[in-house]
């Protein structure tokens, strides 16, 4: 059965210049239109939906959207390059109805061609020879077609695709460790048709009646193709209800997921078979959870390190003292070395966080010390103020001279 070559762009009423944005905008609008849950019976409408899927399929892909501008149509057996090479020859020169040629498929049938008129030339001129030039081309052409008689092979199991979820885990849970309960949506198989996305007995295909293949015209050049419709099937199946004919649902399950204590902002925590379900008896893809732990007001996490700023006063950095810092255990003694200077950092050993992945390992404390100026507001601590100066007559700027005139 003959069909000539499918309008897409006409289908979803836009232009062959229109953007990507301008197909999907059109498809929507249409789609709503046209829906079979908006019109439940209505034949005509379901034809048109199908039609109008099978355009946006092909015009929203750019690669597919390329092929389909090139030779006219579109199928999965056209490669890039076979296009292209069909492309570059109908510009040479046109096709007239003339010698007819029968390209080998793998099926040991041939898919016919009208190169009538052809100039085959400068087609071939990239191989160096004219000889054999159109046996070259018939062998490029023969490639679009796999299966030779027009039948598509049946598809093997797809696996699923794996999930991510992003989950906001508090402070001090991600250090002790908690159990996160979510509600995770992901696609599972259809109960109602298994996955095989039909239900019932089919009938036979109208567009091919039963054969599985139509011919595809582009100028005048033929082509033997599997039929769009049933997929070369020669059948037409009936559509799952409860999923659409996806062969997949969307639902919802409520999940429980263990934080280990020690887990670190960004690690990723992996739930094998929980991701979204697989096609044709694939297999499910996977969970992955991603942990983003929220702020805390005095302690900043580094991996397993904890960083906190202390403030101390001008006679404990300068006679040195011993005092009381918080850390994730509570409060702990730091000595303060005499002649710590402000900003200086001082660790605590194994006063961090333990490590979620090497047993018995802690990070550590950095602590930066601050020191604090008094506001002096009596005489007697000014005096005092200044005999110190007196006595430690030393420019603290005198290092900072010295490089700068170097």
């Amino acid at each position: 059965m003959a069909t000539q070559t499918k309008d897409y762009y006409a289908a979803l009423g836009v232009k062959k210049t229109a953007s990507a944005d301008e197909i999907r905008k059109a498809f929507r609008k249409l789609a709503r239109k046209y829906h079979p849950d908006v019109n439940p019976g209505d034949k005509k409408a379901e034809e048109k939906f199908k039609e109008l899927s099978e355009a946006n399929d092909v015009l929203s892909d750019p690669k597919k959207r390329k092929i389909y501008d090139q030779v006219g149509f579109y199928s999965d057996n056209i490669d890039p390059a076979t296009a292209e090479a069909y492309a570059r020859a109908g510009g040479a020169g046109g096709f007239s109805g003339g010698a007819h040629t029968r390209s080998s498929g793998a099926g040991g049938q041939g898919v016919p061609f009208d190169f009538g008129g052809f100039d085959f030339s400068d087609f071939a001129s990239g191989s160096g020879s004219s000889q054999g030039s159109s046996g070259g081309f018939r062998d490029i052409f023969s490639s679009i077609f796999s299966g030779g008689g027009g039948r598509v092979e049946p598809q093997g199991p797809e696996p699923g695709t794996d999930l991510e979820y992003q989950v906001n885990v508090g402070f001090w849970q991600a250090i002790r460790g908690t159990v996160l309960r979510l509600n995770i949506t992901r696609q599972d198989v259809c109960p109602v048709c298994k996955g095989t996305a039909t239900v019932g007995s089919g009938q036979t295909c109208p567009e091919c009646k039963g054969s599985g293949h139509v011919t595809q015209t582009s100028g005048r050049m033929k082509f033997n193709m599997p039929c769009p419709r049933c997929h070369g099937t020669g059948q037409i199946q009936n559509e799952c209800p409860n999923c659409h004919g996806q062969g997949l649902i969307s639902v919802t399950e409520p999940l429980e997921v263990r934080i280990k204590p020690g887990t670190r902002d960004g690690q990723r925590i992996r739930i094998p078979g929980k991701g979204n379900a697989g096609r044709g008896g694939g297999p499910t893809g996977d969970l992955f959870i991603i942990i983003r732990i929220e702020e805390h007001p005095v302690f900043r996490r580094e991996g397993d390190d904890i960083h906190v700023t202390v403030p101390i006063s001008i006679s404990e950095a300068s006679l040195g003292a011993k005092i009381e810092v918080p850390t994730i255990d509570g409060r702990a003694q730091l000595k303060i070395p005499p002649g710590t200077q402000s900003g200086q950092k001082l660790r605590m050993r194994e006063k961090g966080v333990p490590s979620a992945t090497k047993d018995g390992v802690r990070g550590d404390e950095i602590v930066e010390v601050k020191t604090v100026v008094p506001q002096l507001r009596d005489e007697r601590s000014k005096e005092v103020m200044r005999e110190l100066a007196k006595l430690n007559p030393e420019d603290p700027r005198a290092e900072l001279w010295g490089k700068a005139s170097s």
